[in-house]
């Protein structure tokens, strides 16, 4: 079912990188400076990753023009504060711009270059992520992640799940959906890429939201691929 795709499109924010720890090794110097040392670092980047969802939906729904991830992450930066009695205001600017970069500064899954590394002598590799374009080149950049090419939801000005962020990036690639596979640690967004005609790849991540985790521990669907990692999956894929 794979023989005929050309191009890997892969979710980044807990399928390539570790976004819980990444955040929380940042916030928590930041917290301890303006006396929130008790509060956990771990469930501040909770906190602060619970908005992300309402936040691009208000983007979907058409509530508000399109805007790229690192206004939005801003925007819940300063929500997320004021939910542990930081009023935003008092700090300087650009220290809150600093804690925002967090999420342009996250550090990959052990098995992800490697990983990606095999795939790409086979595949077209690539983000379609709802981070956007500065956002994947900073994380690109210092982390050694080897893309392809930057595609995501602020090229083609959509966010996941609806049909235009991933029928519109097939586009780009002037190919067909069946010749694209999205390669996933969250069942919906696979969903959503199949109901678009899109192959779909499972990868366990069973630690993206902490050693409690209760979501996206099996796949939901019969999935094209279902691997435990980067390597698995290059091996599936015959690389």
């Amino acid at each position: 079912m794979m023989e005929h795709v050309r191009a890997l499109l892969f979710d980044v924010f807990g399928t390539v990188v570790d976004w819980r720890q990444g955040v929380a090794s940042r916030a928590g110097p930041f917290l301890a400076r303006h006396s929130a040392s008790a509060v956990d670092a771990t469930l501040f980047a909770d906190a602060w990753r619970k908005r992300y969802q309402p936040a691009m939906e208000a983007v979907r729904s058409g509530q508000r023009p399109f805007v790229r991830l690192d206004v939005l992450h801003r925007e819940n930066l300063e929500a997320a504060l004021a939910e542990i009695g930081i009023d935003a205001a008092s700090i300087d600017p650009a220290e809150l711009d600093e804690l925002n970069l967090a999420w342009h500064r996250l550090d990959p899954w052990p098995d992800v270059l490697p990983g990606l590394a095999r795939l790409r002598q086979k595949f077209i590799v690539a983000p379609l992520s709802n981070g956007n374009i500065i956002l994947m080149l900073d994380m690109a950049k210092r982390a050694g992640i080897p893309w392809d090419a930057i595609l995501g939801a602020e090229v083609v000005q959509a966010y996941k799940p609806t049909p235009q962020a991933y029928l519109r990036t097939v586009d780009l690639l002037g190919m067909r959906p069946e010749q694209v596979c999205l390669v996933a640690a969250h069942n919906n967004d696979l969903a959503a890429a199949r109901a678009c005609g899109l192959k779909t790849a499972f990868v366990l991540r069973p630690t993206e939201h902490g050693p409690q985790q209760t979501s996206d521990l099996q796949p939901e669907q019969a999935w094209d691929v279902v691997a435990g990692d980067f390597g698995e999956l290059a091996g599936a894929l015959g690389v």
